[in-house]
């Protein structure tokens, strides 16, 4: 068989409201996102696996609130008192554990947005009192601030989430090809995340439709 040449493109994700699926796995999240305004101490800690949506949301708040999004492991870089002047997010926020610069620049970023008036929101794979924050005082309040959980996905989830990660790469698969799919896979964001980038690099390469037979034999591969 004849292979082409395979370009490792980047996927457009598409971030809107419009596009994230709501399911009883992420109801509650979207729900608290979306009535931001009423965020205890006006704050909120998105906890969740990696590819849930955390970062998805943040971008829908982003959009409702005006809020800028920033790594946490940047903050050491940024204008702090420009950034306060503003609602944030703050995404993956115990990357950012035992790395005293940054964490005094969140201290300063959380106190200077609050006092301001302004909301923050902050994503992480954990709770915040699992986070591993070195700072005291830093400690102290992001562990008093009010989180919700994006759940693992389910049945109807996971095959909205194969769709969308087609759709953002611009493939089409046959109809059989994502239920197959929701039946083989983990029931993780990730491992949709790797078949579906499986299946664009073996399609194009090989210059097939992605079908079901193409996604049992990335499966064999993938899941080995």
């Amino acid at each position: 068989m004849s292979h082409q040449l395979a370009f490792d493109l980047p996927a457009i994700e598409a971030l809107g409201r419009e596009d994230f699926f709501v399911s009883p796995a992420n109801a509650h999240a979207v729900a608290m996102v979306e009535n931001w305004q009423s965020w205890p101490s006006r704050k909120l800690a998105l906890v969740g696996p990696s590819g849930a949506g955390k970062t998805h949301l943040a971008h829908v708040w982003a959009a409702q609130s005006g809020a800028q999004i920033v790594q946490a492991t940047a903050l050491p870089r940024l204008d702090i008192p420009t950034l306060a002047q503003a609602n944030v997010a703050i995404e993956d926020v115990p990357m950012i554990a035992g790395n005293a610069e940054a964490e005094v620049a969140l201290f300063h970023l959380h106190n200077l947005a609050l006092a301001e008036g302004h909301s923050i929101l902050m994503t992480a794979h954990l709770p915040p009192s699992r986070w591993g924050l070195i700072l005291p005082d830093l400690t102290s309040r992001v562990e008093g601030t009010a989180n919700v959980i994006v759940e693992s996905p389910d049945d109807e989830l996971l095959m909205a989430v194969l769709m969308k990660l087609f759709s953002d790469r611009q493939l089409s698969p046959t109809p059989d090809t994502i239920p197959y799919l929701t039946r083989r896979i983990d029931r993780s964001f990730d491992m949709a995340r790797q078949v579906v980038a499986a299946l664009d690099h073996a399609a194009l390469s090989q210059g097939r439709e992605v079908n079901r037979k193409l996604a049992g034999e990335v499966l064999d591969g993938v899941m080995r």
